[in-house]
């Protein structure tokens, strides 16, 4: 069987995509997106996901944005610093959904969702930057995810990203955490170790039911599309 057809397989036909963002706050319409990170994922002949690339941008405030002073505090960053190099929230995104549309299609795969620690926040951010910026078709499926947080406490009963990583072998400097470009690559170390181990323990492929093709997973599928 092909690296293709073990991950489209794998996820249902969903290419996953570790994203992780730093914010001026915690109001998804009215807070400054920052920093948006994503990491790109591959998969071995033997059907273990690997960490591909991650492509990273310091974004520039959108124009009116709330900067909550507790929040740049919290992970330091200045927004109008010069030597950020930052870009528009458009032209993020833009390079962004370019990449992930084609390692999804050299996966395989038809649609792509946000892996995130704590993803319905990232994924609320995200959707938010997509609508102000009428970006009108994204990769990522509007309101599934897959979030480590639920992962981690489920196979390390752990539910910060430090600890779980801890628990996991994973090296972790809080020093470098709360950047975008660390913790999307952390995350991706551990949603990679998290399925590989499930995988390794024979928790995958699951066992073959008769209705695999049913009508009932077609009608699924178009659902998910319908509502993308």
């Amino acid at each position: 069987m092909t690296q293709t057809t073990l991950f489209s397989q794998r996820f249902r036909g969903y290419y996953p995509v570790v994203i992780d963002v730093e914010t001026a706050g915690f109001n998804a319409q009215t807070d400054a997106l920052l920093e948006i990170a994503a990491t790109l994922l591959t998969m071995d002949d033997n059907g273990n996901l690997c960490i591909d690339r991650t492509l990273h941008f310091h974004v520039e405030p959108f124009e009116g944005a709330v900067l909550n002073p507790s929040s740049l505090a919290f992970n330091g960053i200045d927004p109008y610093n010069p030597l950020r190099g930052a870009v528009s929230e458009r032209e993020a995104l833009t390079e962004i959904f370019k990449a992930v549309r084609k390692a999804q299609k050299d996966a395989g795969c038809q649609r792509s969702v946000m892996v995130a620690h704590n993803s319905a926040f990232d994924q609320g951010f995200l959707n938010a930057a997509v609508e102000r910026n009428n970006i009108k078709r994204s990769p990522f499926h509007a309101f599934v995810s897959f979030d480590t947080t639920t992962l981690a406490a489920l196979a390390l009963g752990q539910t910060v990203l430090a600890k779980a990583c801890k628990a996991a072998g994973i090296a972790f400097d809080n020093k470098e955490a709360h950047s975008a470009l660390y913790d999307t690559e952390r995350t991706a170390e551990l949603f990679c170790y998290i399925v590989n181990r499930w995988h390794a323990l024979g928790g995958w492929p699951p066992p073959l039911f008769a209705d695999d093709n049913s009508d009932d997973e077609i009608s699924e599928q178009d659902s998910d599309t319908d509502a993308a």
